[in-house]
């Protein structure tokens, strides 16, 4: 199984069983693991750390993008990140389902990102099902917060420390809780300049 074969496969969200999967998954586990500990086991300089996540990501990360280490991912290929994005110290990234973060957004300390859950019926708890995690622009999770799998956050939104957020997340809205529930909306300043 190629890279791309891999990522076409979870974007169907398809589920991740059998052997030539699971042998895949071992494959890309390891490498990230590589990376993570070069990344996590001695200080690096801010253009370093962008130089590993690039190895990592598989492409080259932005200029902008400031990650502070240590940084967790079990696979690391299916993780995109726009620009001015803060990530803090000690987040988990399950990305093999895919997590797209937009532009300004800002991840607190030991966020967790899920993309990934088991089958519930007992015959079907060793196949994992994947599907993406997608924040807008601007959006701040807080610290400690876990986002699971298939969940879309809107633009300017923000996630309270500790909150688990199992569904959509409305643009301008505030979550918190567990499960996350809507605390309150944001207002935003409105152009009623009149001259």
């Amino acid at each position: 199984m190629t890279l791309d074969e891999f990522l076409q496969h979870t974007a169907k969200q398809k589920p991740l069983c059998g052997a030539e999967i699971g042998s895949f998954m071992d494959e890309m586990n390891n490498e990230a693991r590589k990376i993570t500990c070069e990344l996590n086991q001695t200080y690096h300089t801010p253009d370093e750390i962008r130089d590993l996540l690039s190895r990592l990501f598989g492409y080259k990360v932005d200029s902008t993008l400031r990650v502070f280490p240590p940084f967790y991912t079990d696979f690391g290929k299916n993780i995109h990140i726009g620009q001015r994005v803060f990530i803090n110290a000690c987040c988990h990234f399950q990305d093999h389902g895919g997590i797209f973060i937009g532009d300004d957004c800002q991840i607190g300390h030991n966020v967790v990102f899920a993309t990934l859950n088991h089958g519930l019926d007992p015959k079907d708890r060793k196949s994992t099902y994947p599907a993406p995690i997608v924040l807008g622009r601007n959006v701040w999770i807080g610290a400690n917060a876990t986002i699971l799998q298939g969940v879309k956050i809107g633009d300017n939104a923000v996630v309270a420390a500790g909150a688990v957020v199992t569904k959509e997340v409305e643009p301008n809205t505030i979550v918190g809780g567990i499960p996350a529930r809507v605390i309150r909306h944001i207002k935003l300043p409105t152009n009623d300049n009149k001259e």
